[in-house]
């Protein structure tokens, strides 16, 4: 059986541990060499000589080691390993011309890193230690189509634009107007084109340093769209968009492919991915340590097939349970007793003015918060915290609130395990297990990655005790699996504490399956917001699908939420 050992050289601290995986590795200690001591703290494990007992990853105090065994269907041959027992990826997903092709996956499985193999931007290295060049992926991949990709690649057939998943990087590399960007990038001549589409217009003289994450987001975007290209790769395209923002973006991208063009998205919004795609590649392996890319299948059936977790074509179970969604009539309007109410209210903040209507929430209730961005969410989530006072009408909610803001903050130098004493104590099976934090109890919060941090900061917010919780964007960041997962546990703690939730979200699917009623907010972005009192979730999406002018229907197998293509049967 073919395995790997993967070593995670900053949880290495032979300092602490004496060596104690060299010293009792069974190898070792019969004279051969598996674990290797190297110069300083340098540790390398011998994978041809490794038994796959799994002692060293056991016994390690701080999880620095893990053995795994591949399937057996899996080549051995990786198509690029990060150094010696270091992440591998294998096989790639490859771009067909004429077709939107969907990446889905875990964060940490290998997404960005084949997306940059395709685009030239990282040389594979066939899990050797040198890199090689084209004629040997040509050679690796000889009867696919990845051969043929890789044979136009050479030849330069094949112009490539890739939109990068870190996109605060861009004010660092470029200064000025968002205009002068887009005219360095345009070679298609349809900068006016493109931003009218894309609703950059507005902001076009405006100083890249100044853009909100949305529109730094939409003008990524629209850079690579405005490339002469004809292979797109988008990288998590919808971050920090809102849903008719979504939607624009799942449309455009849509419209780029033809005979001559391909895309390939990476995304971890569902409903998005399903909408804007023709083909899907799933993603499974091990976060960190390996990724391997699925065969194609339709985005319908790729997606039903990740929720179930069950790669029937490859006799693969990647999770141990489906994910199931259910069916939301009206009933459930009735929900626990009042917990509080609040009045209508309203707050101007500089030109913005914010309206509501009068609402309750009750007991054991998760209310989903729906509507555009710059259209007072945020302000009200505060006012109901305390954060910001109304102009007018007076909240006196009597209860102990826990607030989870939508930017968490990440540049303090404590250790998480310190941080989250409270739900270490008292909430280790309900938070800190199911949200797979406990790896990251030595790490300090400005050392987390964006998920790593959003996890922490939902755990810190639930741990807290309080009658209502409020939480600020609590998917952004995370994968599809985490986004689910932190649904549920939102609500598992709701019902087991008595307490409620109100939660801002732009993700349809999350917010479908974690809410029980619905407030969608209207208006104008930016001039005025208004909110409607609480809904049942039938009437709520239905207020808000009629105001993004779309439709949706739930797929029968897993009756998750699907969007319905423009002017078809069903959306008419």
């Amino acid at each position: 059986m073919a395995r790997i050992a993967v070593i995670d050289k900053s949880k290495h601290h032979p300092d602490k541990c004496n060596w104690l995986c060299v010293s009792l590795c069974p190898v070792n200690r019969t004279g051969q060499e598996c674990i290797v001591q190297g110069p300083g703290k340098d540790i390398s494990i011998d994978e041809s000589t490794c038994t796959g007992c799994g002692i060293c990853a056991h016994r390690c105090p701080f999880e620095a080691i893990k053995i795994i065994n591949l399937p057996q269907e899996l080549e051995t041959e990786p198509v690029h390993r990060y150094g010696e027992n270091g992440f591998a990826l294998y096989r790639l997903p490859i771009p067909k011309f004429g077709q939107v092709v969907g990446i889905m996956g875990r964060n940490g499985i290998g997404k960005s890193t084949a997306l940059k193999i395709l685009a030239g931007l990282l040389k594979p290295n066939l899990g050797t230690k040198e890199e090689v060049d084209y004629d040997e992926l040509i050679k690796k991949f000889r009867g696919t189509e990845a051969q043929n990709y890789f044979q136009k690649l050479k030849e330069e057939k094949i112009k490539i634009a890739y939109k990068p998943q870190k996109i605060d990087t861009i004010p660092k590399k470029y200064k000025g107007k968002v205009i002068n960007l887009l005219k360095k990038v345009d070679e298609k001549g349809q900068l006016d084109k493109i931003a009218e589409q894309l609703g950059l217009t507005k902001i076009l003289q405006h100083d890249i340093k100044t853009l909100s994450g949305g529109e730094l987001q939409t003008v990524a975007i629209a850079a690579t769209a405005l490339k002469d290209a004809n292979v797109y790769y988008f990288d998590e395209p919808s971050s920090y968009l809102d849903i008719s923002q979504r939607l624009k973006i799942g449309k455009f991208i849509r419209s780029l492919a033809n005979k001559e063009t391909a895309v390939m998205v990476v995304e971890h919004d569902l409903i998005i991915l399903d909408y804007m795609t023709d083909i899907i590649h799933l993603m499974y392996g091990q976060a960190a340590c390996y990724g391997v890319v699925s065969q194609p299948m339709a985005s319908k059936v790729g997606v039903n097939t990740y929720l179930d977790g069950y790669l029937k074509s490859e006799n693969i179970r990647f999770r141990d349970k489906s994910i199931k969604f259910m069916e939301k009539g009206p009933s459930q309007t009735q929900y626990g007793m009042e917990l509080t109410k609040w009045p209508a209210l309203s707050k101007k903040l500089g030109k913005f003015q914010l309206e509501t209507d009068e609402g309750n929430i009750k007991t054991h209730e998760v209310q989903g918060i729906l509507g555009p961005n710059a259209i007072g969410k945020t302000t009200f989530v505060k006012m109901l915290a305390g954060i910001e006072k109304p102009d007018k009408g007076k909240i006196d909610l009597k209860m102990k609130v826990s607030y989870k803001p939508q930017y968490v903050p990440s540049d303090s130098e404590d250790l998480v395990i310190n941080v989250l004493q409270k739900a270490i104590q008292k909430y280790k099976g309900a938070l800190i297990r199911p949200l797979e934090i406990e790896h990251l109890f030595m790490k300090k919060i400005n050392e987390l990655s964006g998920g790593e941090l959003q996890r922490v900061a939902i755990a810190q917010c639930l741990s807290e005790e309080a009658d209502l919780y409020l939480l600020d964007e609590p998917s952004a960041y995370l994968d599809v699996e985490q986004r689910l997962v932190a649904s549920k546990v939102i609500n598992d703690v709701m019902e087991a504490k008595g307490s409620s939730a109100l939660v801002v979200d732009h993700d349809l699917l999350f917010i479908d399956y974690l809410s029980h009623r619905l407030l969608v907010f209207e208006g104008e972005p930016a001039v005025k917001g208004f909110v409607h009192k609480p809904s049942s979730m039938e009437d709520g999406m239905n207020k808000l699908l009629k105001a993004l002018e779309i439709t949706i229907r739930r797929e029968e197998e897993t009756k998750r939420p699907r969007i319905n293509k423009e002017d078809s049967v069903k959306d008419r």
